[in-house]
């Protein structure tokens, strides 16, 4: 199945990140390039990054300039998870390229890599809720909600990997077909953002 490869390294990238624990460390992805698993281990450092980002811009005491910088970098690393996901997808299509779908075939809701996408976040999210449940300074109240709040994640982490799983079978099977439509993430390009086209002039 593959969510029982892809979750396993989502948690490795998330442990090689916390031995330093710097938005600035460089990635040392132990995959080689050619392989989904390199993919999946890069994907989820990306967010992993972005999701200590989002950390530090929520400081109250932050320097507004650095503030600024810090936004305008979690607006790349934004595109550059579209990006992954998208990698991901052609993997996909390129595995199921010779599956015909039967005449009966239904389109997902969302595609694979957006799927595995959000497994990766709930990755992100189990970790640093666990990291609560285990905090020495927190209060027992405090340890009790969050291990509350972790066994719904450690759930959704079933339910998700199952219906991750299910999808690339009925894709495989001819049941269910993909149709991948890239994100055309507008903010970002200089001919479809009007701040950034005005500027142009």
């Amino acid at each position: 199945m593959f969510s029982s490869i892809a979750f396993p390294i989502f948690e490795e990238s998330i442990r090689d990140y916390h031995k330093f624990d710097n938005v600035d460390q460089p990635i040392n992805n132990p995959y080689p390039k050619d392989q989904i698993e390199h993919l999946l281990y890069l994907k989820n450092w990306i967010d992993t990054v972005q999701w200590h980002l989002e950390d530090i811009i929520r400081d109250p005491q932050i320097n507004p300039v650095d503030a600024l910088a810090l936004k305008r970098r979690i607006d790349a690393s934004n595109q550059e998870r579209t990006d992954m996901v998208e990698y991901i997808d052609s993997y996909f299509l390129q595995k199921y390229k010779e599956v015909h779908a039967k005449p009966h075939a239904k389109i997902n809701s969302e595609s694979p890599a957006w799927a595995i996408d959000r497994l990766s976040i709930l990755a992100l999210k189990i970790y640093h809720m666990n990291e609560e449940v285990n905090r020495i300074d927190a209060t027992p109240e405090h340890k009790v909600k969050c291990q509350e709040k972790l066994n719904i994640l450690l759930e959704q982490r079933q339910d998700l990997t199952t219906a991750i799983d299910d999808l690339l079978d009925d894709i495989q099977s001819g049941d269910k077909y993909m149709k991948v439509y890239k994100q055309m993430k507008m903010y970002n390009d200089d001919d479809l953002n009007p701040v950034l086209y005005q500027n142009k002039k």
